[in-house]
């Protein structure tokens, strides 16, 4: 059997990777033998970031591109098959959150929200579609949240685009399981990272979130990775339409 973690000559897509989780887990694929392309919308994140993976795989390279707009996802995702010459594997990271009273969300919050973490993550699985259809394989691998499966306070946007993220897992896994497509979804709880820790600065927030994972610690972004690297692997070419929770116990309870 081939190892979990071994993807030389793998062509792999992560958006939202310039730092954080889809940092972590675009290295991780850089260091398993990958050519990784990573999106995002600050180039000069990009450029550290695409720095680093290029010291395990030369030619990892980074694209910008606003996930909220559909021509520009587009744009990305031939720009990165072309430069690939091809993919084989999409992971659908680039996500927001706008913590906020329900009663205070703003038509624009809420479409920051939704527009990016859904409508973003369903144009560019579209997108790649159109190139893994012919070639009758592909993983995509979407993050969604815990947020998906259980609510929380101020995060009314959040919960919805997330709940929808892992429909959409569901919806795109049966339509294209013909063209033997897997598409699974990773749904983290909250993660320790530079992008949480002023969130976590409030002791109080703190002990309410320590309070509902039983693990009774945050999670790191390698706990996300190996779920990422697992569904990518050639170990789970069964497992379709099913979201793998990375929450420490949270929604068993």
């Amino acid at each position: 059997m081939n190892s979990f973690f071994d993807f030389k000559g793998k062509k792999v897509l992560v958006t939202g990777a310039s730092r954080g989780i889809g940092k972590d887990i675009a290295t991780s694929f850089a260091e398993l033998g990958a050519t990784v392309t990573i999106t995002g919308r600050n180039p000069e994140t990009l450029k550290q970031a695409v720095h680093e993976l290029q010291q395990y795989s030369p030619s990892c390279t980074y694209l910008s591109a606003d996930m909220q707009d559909v021509e520009a996802i587009y744009q990305m995702v031939d720009d990165a098959v072309a430069h690939m010459g091809g993919i084989d594997i999409l992971v659908n990271n680039a996500g927001v959150n706008i913590p906020q009273n329900a009663l205070d969300v703003t038509e624009e919050d809420w479409d920051a929200v939704v527009d990016t973490n859904l409508k973003g993550t369903f144009f560019c699985s579209q997108r790649v579609g159109k190139y893994m259809i012919p070639n009758k394989t592909g993983k995509i691998i979407n993050i969604a949240s815990q947020m998906a499966f259980v609510g929380y306070i101020k995060r009314a946007a959040y919960c919805a685009s997330k709940g929808g993220a892992v429909q959409l897992t569901k919806a795109l896994a049966v339509e294209w399981a013909t063209h033997n497509i897997k598409v699974n979804a990773v749904a983290p709880t909250f993660i320790e990272t530079e992008f949480t820790s002023d969130m976590f600065a409030d002791e109080a927030f703190y002990e309410d979130v320590m309070g509902r994972i039983p693990i009774g610690k945050l999670a790191q972004p390698a706990d996300v990775t190996g779920a990422v690297l697992f569904l990518a692997s050639d170990h789970t070419n069964f497992v379709t339409g099913d979201t793998i929770k990375v929450d420490g116990g949270w929604t068993a309870i």
